[in-house]
């Protein structure tokens, strides 16, 4: 984990050999120092949300791109993960043209909770 405190662990591989590891924070996307973690993160779970629709509805890549009004490589680009230039609302609306429903909640931090925080949870 990059700037946080890490949690440094070791155990044996074998009788010779050491093997050093860090606990994750939770979210790989701030382990590795990630420019925003958590809509990086939200982004990754929507992205999931995308490939289980299609999975679901038991069609291709080029079918789901003609519902989702896209063409099949960027479908592709979604469900391999490769989110850069697609904002939320867009993912959002990729969502619904695949029947999915959509829906986001606010609310206030938890007392006891240093920061806000963005979060995804998916069905």
């Amino acid at each position: 984990m990059r700037g946080g405190s890490e949690k440094i662990r070791k155990t044996r591989a074998s009788r010779s050999q050491e093997v050093e590891w860090v606990e994750s924070s939770g979210n790989v996307f701030a382990d590795f120092g990630v420019p925003n973690p958590e809509l990086a993160l939200l982004k990754a779970h929507i992205a999931i949300a995308i490939k289980k629709a299609i999975d679901r509805k038991g069609i291709t890549q080029k079918e789901a791109g003609v519902l989702m009004g896209i063409p099949a490589v960027k479908v592709s680009n979604i469900i391999c993960g490769r989110l850069k230039g697609y904002t939320l609302d867009r993912l959002f609306t990729y969502l619904v043209r695949l029947d999915v429903d959509v829906q986001v909640r606010m609310k206030p931090k938890r007392r006891n909770q240093e920061h806000a925080r963005i979060q995804g949870v998916s069905l």
